[in-house]
């Protein structure tokens, strides 16, 4: 998978470890590779719905998602939560329409509310709270996205942030681009704040995971 950071042998253990998908969820990925689409792949979409589905999330809001792979995960644990709505939400029209396809084919389109606009306005134009925001937007924008998440998650909720290890740029300290900076500072704001608690799990190009303490 693009992004993809861990030794080869690892990620192939890891990825062995995920049970067997749909087929239609295989295809999906299938295209990622073909493509060179950065879908976030098995091993952390495995991991972003046990987490979902621990923190029993209804509510899930994804920022950036692609034709709906992430999306897929996550909405599968919400229905095995008793059901609620999973916010798919994409600038591209296309992606949206290419979303719903897989998804109404997995079996998920019944809770999923797609949009097509810019993520953190649709997220702050979105009316209640949320248990779990997938944040995987332009990275040098992730800083400026913190306050709206902070306003949206509810207290006990969870963010989960997609390359926090951006293919390795993080550890290059000649690095000073938008993108890598950005990257770094999201990581700064989430460790250093008391309102949080945070943990950064090296699946893939890095998933960092945060506890939404208070308010």
């Amino acid at each position: 998978m693009a992004g993809e950071r861990l030794a080869p042998a690892l990620s192939r253990y890891l990825e062995e470890l995920v049970p067997p998908r749909p087929d239609e969820l295989a295809a999906m990925e299938a295209y990622g590779r073909e493509a060179r689409f950065p879908i976030v792949g098995p091993a952390a979409g495995q991991f972003c719905y046990l987490v979902a589905r621990m923190i029993g999330a209804r509510r899930v809001f994804e920022m950036g998602s692609g034709y709906g792979y992430s999306t897929a995960w996550f909405a599968r644990a919400v229905k095995e939560n008793g059901g609620g709505r999973v916010f798919h939400v994409v600038w591209d029209e296309d992606l949206s329409q290419r979303a719903q396809q897989h998804l109404r084919a997995l079996g998920l389109h019944d809770v999923i509310e797609y949009r097509v606009g810019e993520a953190v306005q649709t997220l702050r134009e979105t009316p209640g709270e949320f248990d779990l925001i997938f944040n995987d937007i332009d990275k040098q924008a992730y800083p400026s996205s913190l306050p709206v998440v902070a306003e949206k998650l509810r207290p006990g909720g969870v963010l989960i942030v997609d390359n926090m290890l951006w293919q390795g740029r993080i550890f290059d300290g000649n690095d000073r681009s938008a993108t890598t900076e950005g990257v770094r500072e999201l990581t700064r704001l989430l460790v250093t704040d008391p309102n949080w608690k945070t943990s950064l799990v090296p699946i893939r190009d890095g998933l960092l995971i945060a506890y939404r303490e208070s308010r």
